[in-house]
């Protein structure tokens, strides 16, 4: 996520040329419709009426067509291989941006549809908003270092697509427990079919497809096996990875729903990638193993980059999956390991090693009876566990880690002393993380947490602790931000619960994942 120094101007692309592709292809971007500001209708998830909802959403996508216009223009790189990389990464989100808010309008006009996901619209709603938004901010990201002037040309566009998304999300009332669902254990995604039920509801699966590394198998490529899997589909979808080392960068695309993938356990089932940002690839892309499709679960995996820390942002997992569980995985790398972009996500007994920012991104994501350890960086580099990025207090998005044990990896025991190491550090200006009821290590500072610039958002973000234990878990010495909060009493902590943060009731029993709903373990 650190900015590199801004490349020259091609000398094939010049500044006039560019200017032209921004008239050509930005006329209305200035003049969108930004809807009208009307009372509450009673629609109960709603600020404004459905159709008013629609309105903005249409407002969006007029523009999101038009950076996307321009950007397919630039689709080359003009012999950049960084440009190029960011501009396919911007033309995937704008795309993953119109399903999302596609989503959202079939939800509000049709509540008991297929996008019907969690039955909590204001919940989906909420989510599906921020994830496209979430998914410009990223856009942007994905030129630095790049061509100066086309990074500016696009931003003229995002900024008018993220003001309106922030619109949207002003639209749509926060979840609130007056929703008779709620807090409901059992119920089921309107996705999982009856017959899907009993099935994960014993923890037992049907595969579907077998992928060994000895051609034993259906496949010896991951990716063959997922591109095998069908589209959209409304029922789970399992892929057996036997054991094995499989070097691939695996991408589960959007149209892949309810896929499965199992493994033979964390040491045993390795996929492995060393992408990375100095070697030419955007964060975004850099991922070894990426999943895009709902509805996604992990069960015994390892994802791995080996870039190593000299080679900065080097993501092994990126998960934009709602509704997604990562279940006894491995997560294995250095400076941003683990990328929850977006979306409602789900850990447990996981293991995440890495040194800066390595849980980071704008998803709403619980980790429960997981092992974080970090890892030893470069020389006077400092560890940072999350960098969440929430750019908006109407976002419902952040890290809720509870129930996990936060310790030196074997390479940094040695070093704890002479190695700075802090819970997190804003990314974005409302960036909200909460560790409880957690052990934590003597590999954690005493001040806790990290600025990430100066003052930048110290007032405006929401960092919290909560009955935590270890020697590194006392907050006598803790930072004194008006934004960091230790938490006294169980009704606050219960809003970073399972039951209420991502609504996990409504969907997680489907999965058979164990899981702990509250603050009881």
């Amino acid at each position: 996520m650190a900015l590199s120094s801004t490349k020259d101007l091609s000398p094939t692309m010049t500044t006039q040329t560019l200017i032209f592709f921004f008239l050509l292809f930005f006329p209305t971007v200035f003049t969108a419709s930004h809807g009208s500001t009307t009372n509450p209708v009673g629609f109960e998830s709603l600020k404004v009426s459905p159709s008013e909802f629609a309105g903005t959403v249409k407002s969006v996508v007029d523009v999101l067509q038009d950076v996307t216009s321009i950007l397919s223009e630039f689709g080359s790189g003009f012999g950049d291989s960084l440009l190029s990389n960011a501009v396919s990464d911007c033309l995937d989100l704008l795309d993953l941006s119109s399903d999302e808010l596609d989503w959202s309008v079939s939800a509000t006009q049709t509540p008991q549809g297929k996008h019907n996901s969690t039955g909590n619209l204001s919940s989906d709603l909420r989510t599906w908003v921020s994830a496209a938004l979430a998914n410009q901010d990223t856009c942007m990201d994905g030129f630095d270092g790049t061509n100066g002037i086309v990074k500016g040309l696009v931003s003229s566009g995002l900024g008018q697509v993220m003001s309106l998304l922030q619109q949207l999300l002003t639209q749509v009332n926060p979840v609130s427990n007056h929703f008779p669902f709620s807090s409901t254990q059992g119920q089921f995604p309107s996705w999982v079919k009856p017959g899907d039920r009993k099935l994960l509801q014993a923890n037992g699966v049907v595969v579907d497809a077998v992928v060994s590394t000895d051609g034993t198998g259906n496949f010896t490529k991951l990716m063959d096996a997922v591109m095998a899997a069908p589209n959209y589909s409304m029922k789970r979808y399992v892929i057996f990875v036997r054991r094995g080392v499989y070097h691939e960068n695996v991408e589960i695309k959007k149209k892949k729903w309810n896929l499965m993938m199992i493994g033979e356990g964390m040491s045993a089932t390795v996929i492995t990638g060393n992408r990375s940002f100095i070697d030419g690839w955007t964060t975004f892309r850099s991922a070894t193993f990426a999943v895009s499709g709902r509805g996604f679960i992990a069960r015994d995996i390892n994802f791995q980059n080996t870039a190593g820390p000299e080679k900065h942002q080097a993501v092994a997992l990126r998960s934009d999956s709602d509704l997604s569980v990562f279940y006894r995985c491995g997560i294995f790398g250095y400076q941003d390991s683990l990328y929850t972009h977006t979306m409602r996500q789900f850990y447990r007994e996981c293991r995440i090693s890495g040194t800066v920012d390595f849980i980071f991104g704008d998803a709403t994501a619980i980790f429960q009876n997981c092992l974080i350890e970090v890892k030893k960086g470069l020389p006077n580099q400092k560890n940072t566990i999350t960098a969440q990025g929430r750019k908006t207090p109407d976002e419902p998005t952040g890290f809720s880690i509870q129930f996990c044990n936060i310790s030196a990896d074997s390479d940094l025991v040695n070093s704890v002393n002479s190695t700075h190491t802090y819970l997190g550090r804003p990314w974005k200006p409302y960036s909200r993380t909460v560790f409880m009821q957690s052990y934590i290590s003597d590999v954690l500072s005493p001040e806790g947490w990290l600025e990430w610039n100066g003052d930048f958002a110290l007032d405006t973000l929401y960092y919290a602790e909560y009955l935590n234990y270890g020697p590194g878990a006392g907050v006598a010495n803790r930072v004194k931000w008006p934004g960091y909060h230790v938490m006294n009493s169980s009704s606050q902590a219960s809003n970073f619960t399972v039951s209420q943060f991502i609504e996990g009731n409504l969907w997680l029993p489907s999965t058979g994942v164990t899981f702990t709903s509250g603050l009881e373990e």
